[in-house]
C-alpha cells in the first residue's frame, strides 16, 4: 500500500522564537515601571531543526524589532538540545534563572520570564500541548499567548502570496486583472477541526477582499481537499487555487505539493516571513505584556 503524504503524524520538531524583550529607550511605548524579563515566542516545525526555520524566526523577529526596537528575541525547539539548537524548555529555563537573579537586585517581578508567542496562523493541539508541557518543564513560570490568527492582517498576507504566484489580483480596486487568477480558493491549515473552523474566519475576509469563494480545509484530513475541490466545482468555480494558511515551519516537505496535485490546482506559497506576520506576533507580546504600541501597530485581539 503506498502511504499517504499528506497522513497526520506527530510533528518531529519545532522551533521557538523566544522572545525576552527590553524595549530600549528610544522606543516610545509606554510601559509598566518595572522592566519584564521576557518573551519566548514558538515558531513550530515539522521537521528537524534546521537553519532555515532559524532564519524565518529569525526574519519574523527582526519585523517586530523594527517596530520595537531593543526587542530582545531568542529561539529554542521543542525537539533541540544543543548549542546550535537550543530547545524550547532550555531558553525558557534560562529566562527563569535570569528573573530569579534580577529579583534578588530589584526586588519582587511584577512580570513572568517569559512570554511564549506561538509561530502559528491558527490552532494546532498537538504542538500546544507540547509547548505548554514544555513551558511546565522549564519551571519558569512563562506565559502563553494565542495564535495569530484569525485575523484581518492573515487575510491581507493570504491575498499577497496568492497574487505573487499569479492567483489574484494585487488590487482589486484598480481591477488589475490576472489571465490566471482563481475564481474559488482552498484555505489549507493543519490541525484538525478546531484549525479548519479558524482558517474559515480568515477565509470569509480573505473572499471579501477577492470577491470570490474560500473554503477551509485539512490537509492533514484523508480526503478534505479533493472534497473542497469538488465542493467549489459544484458551485461553477472553474480555476481553483490553493492558499496555505500557514507560516511555513510546520508544513511538511511534499505535503503542499501532494495537496495540489490532489485538487488539480496550482498553490501559492506558505505565509512566511510576511511582514504583517511579524507584526501580529509584537501585537500578541505587546498585549501579554502590557505595552501600548505607536499608532500603526496593530492591536491584539
Amino acid at each position: 500500500m503506498t502511504p499517504n503524504p499528506r497522513a497526520r503524524g506527530p510533528h518531529p520538531a519545532c522551533p521557538y522564537a523566544c522572545r525576552a524583550a527590553r524595549p530600549a529607550a528610544t522606543a516610545s511605548p509606554s510601559r509598566s515601571p518595572h522592566p519584564r524579563a521576557h518573551p519566548p515566542w514558538c515558531s513550530p516545525c515539522p521537521a528537524p531543526p534546521t537553519a532555515a526555520s532559524r532564519s524565518l524566526a529569525e526574519e519574523v523577529s527582526s519585523i517586530a524589532r523594527s517596530e520595537l526596537p531593543g526587542l530582545d528575541a531568542r529561539i529554542g525547539y521543542l525537539d533541540g538540545g544543543d548549542d546550535e539548537f537550543p530547545s524550547l524548555e532550555a531558553v525558557l529555563a534560562q529566562a527563569g534563572a535570569e528573573q530569579k537573579e534580577r529579583i534578588g537586585h530589584d526586588g519582587p517581578a511584577d512580570q513572568p520570564a517569559a512570554v511564549v508567542v506561538p509561530l502559528l496562523a491558527g490552532p494546532d493541539s498537538s504542538l500546544l500541548r507540547r509547548i505548554r508541557q514544555a513551558i511546565m518543564n522549564s519551571g519558569s513560570g512563562a506565559d502563553l499567548t494565542d495564535v495569530l490568527g484569525p485575523h484581518p492582517l492573515l487575510a491581507e498576507a493570504l491575498h499577497v502570496r496568492l497574487s505573487e504566484a499569479g492567483l489574484a489580483r494585487a488590487d482589486r480596486a484598480r481591477l488589475f486583472t490576472v489571465a490566471t487568477a482563481a475564481d474559488g480558493i482552498i484555505l489549507a491549515t493543519v490541525g484538525g477541526d478546531e484549525a479548519v473552523q479558524a482558517a474559515g474566519i480568515t477565509g470569509m475576509l480573505l473572499s471579501a477582499r477577492l470577491a470570490v469563494p474560500v473554503l477551509a480545509a485539512g490537509l492533514d484530513e484523508e480526503g478534505a481537499i479533493a472534497r473542497t475541490a469538488e465542493q467549489l466545482r459544484g458551485s461553477g468555480s472553474q480555476q481553483l487555487a490553493l492558499a496555505p494558511y500557514l507560516i511555513g515551519p510546520e508544513l511538511a516537505d511534499g505535503l503542499l505539493g501532494a495537496a495540489a496535485a490532489e485538487a488539480e490546482c496550482a498553490s501559492a506559497e506558505a505565509l512566511g516571513a510576511y511582514g504583517a506576520v511579524g507584526r501580529l506576533v509584537l501585537s500578541n507580546y505587546a498585549a501579554a505584556v502590557g505595552i501600548t504600541l505607536q499608532q500603526g501597530a496593530p492591536v491584539a485581539r
